[in-house]
């Protein structure tokens, strides 16, 4: 079995053991791991160092969302995906090549600190070489942010009380406030997401515009 059929199949049984909703479950895992791959094919071009931590950009996305603190304990969360990560890499043969001790201790590091409030409290840790390899996942993560609708679904599903309207409009705040400033607050550093972000920042809009159609 595949290292990634193994990596998304515990976020399959942690969305189920913490009641992860949609927002941040499976969708959100092979999404996150689409964008770091588009980000890391373009950015190895120029930092080849990459192809050797290309498992570790991979893992952490799809494990970011695996110790998150709005739905359970962060430590705990990091040390049942260590031990994971540490049990699936012995024994059976597994493609891409097993992750070493060093490699989890990245992952560990990329995932308990790309966070959006994260950053805005503490700034950009300092990871080293794997420090490009964090701002791809970071990014990827950002990236993700401007699906207007996966907001929506966390207001409902958080609040509990599936009220679309007011769904939409905290949705709205929320990127007012947040994700259409990805930009202007330098939260994007590659040059990749530097332009690939602004077709996402056009498509956000004109999904809040269809909606507050909809809505009226």
């Amino acid at each position: 079995m595949s290292l990634y059929s193994k990596l998304f199949q515990y976020v399959l049984r942690i969305c189920a053991k913490y009641n992860i909703d949609e927002s941040h479950g499976l969708s959100h895992a092979m999404n996150i791991f689409m964008y770091s791959n588009q980000i890391y094919e373009h950015e190895v071009i120029e930092h080849p160092f990459l192809k050797q931590q290309e498992c570790v950009i991979y893992a952490s996305a799809i494990l970011h969302d695996m110790c998150d603190k709005k739905y359970m304990d962060q430590d705990q969360g990091v040390a049942e995906i260590e031990d994971f990560l540490k049990n699936c890499c012995n024994g059976d043969s597994i493609d891409p090549p097993i992750l070493d001790a060093e490699s989890i201790s990245a992952i560990k590091c990329i995932i308990t600190t790309l966070s959006y409030s994260h950053v805005k409290v503490h700034g950009f840790p300092s990871l080293g070489k794997y420090q490009h390899a964090y701002h791809i996942v970071r990014e990827a993560d950002l990236f993700c942010a401007y699906d207007f609708d996966r907001c929506m679904i966390y207001h409902m599903n958080k609040v509990g009380v599936g009220d679309i309207q007011n769904a939409f409009n905290d949705s709205v705040r929320l990127f007012e406030t947040r994700v259409f400033l990805h930009h202007d607050h330098n939260l994007l550093v590659t040059d990749y997401s530097k332009c690939a972000y602004i077709h996402m920042h056009e498509n956000s809009i004109a999904r809040i515009n269809h909606w507050r159609k909809m809505l009226l």
